[in-house]
């Protein structure tokens, strides 16, 4: 069943009346105490291999970086309605492709992986590079404690517009707006206030892309449709 998110001219007061504070707290919860337990273990040094150590160090590393991103993404987010954002034509397959390679270590430290799958040859899309990476990789991250094993990006036609989709294998979100998304995803996928979906509607809406959801029985598949672009990939 495929169910697009629901906008309104209320998601603005929402985000700012709710997520300010109890949901951004709950995104940068979970890193934050996994670098906190990490570190703890770092103190016993003793009993510490020294592979397993750089490994501490390194997952350590990951997720503080994605913790920056988490922050650096909820900035640019309240500035969306302040600034103007160039367009252009992307090659959207290498663009997944850069998400993957930036994700490829976290995903690795957590024992999975993520790839690209689809056209050998995408046609160009018509976006703002920057806003669609960072779409991208909030897709990652809510993806990554609900992969089994991989997190597949999938391009696809639609009409006059390209779809990017990240499959994932948690639980599956019924609802037909984005307020009763957010309540199930707090609910029966803890490890996502449901912020990202919020924020990246918003990043979707500011270039003429639309931000949806594909039920499965295994899971969810989150996709972004943007505008397909006249001019050819000779890529």
């Amino acid at each position: 069943m495929n169910e697009r998110l629901q906008g309104s001219n209320s998601d603005r007061s929402f985000l700012g009346d709710y997520f300010d504070v109890v949901a951004a707290a709950h995104e940068l919860k979970s890193p934050v105490a996994l670098i906190r337990q990490l570190a703890l273990n770092l103190k016993d040094l003793d009993n510490l291999t020294e592979s397993t150590r750089q490994d501490y160090i390194s997952r350590i590393i990951l997720t503080s970086e994605r913790s920056l991103r988490l922050t650096s993404i909820l900035t640019q987010s309240e500035k969306i309605n302040e600034e103007l954002f160039n367009t252009e034509p992307i090659n959207i397959k290498q663009l997944c492709e850069d998400v993957a390679h930036e994700l490829t270590p976290l995903y690795k430290a957590y024992g999975r992986k993520i790839m690209v799958k689809g056209r050998r040859s995408a046609p160009l899309v018509v976006a703002n590079r920057d806003l669609l990476r960072r779409i991208l990789l909030g897709f990652g991250d809510n993806a990554l404690h609900y992969s089994n094993k991989e997190a597949v990006f999938n391009l696809a036609h639609n009409a006059n517009k390209i779809r990017v989709g990240l499959r994932d294998f948690g639980p599956s979100l019924s609802g037909i707006n984005i307020n009763n998304q957010i309540k199930q995803q707090r609910i029966y996928r803890p490890e996502s206030s449901g912020l990202g979906l919020v924020i990246a509607k918003r990043f979707a809406d500011a270039i003429n892309g639309n931000i949806g959801t594909i039920r499965h029985r295994n899971g969810m598949t989150y996709y972004v449709d943007v505008i397909k672009s006249e001019q050819l990939c000779l890529l």
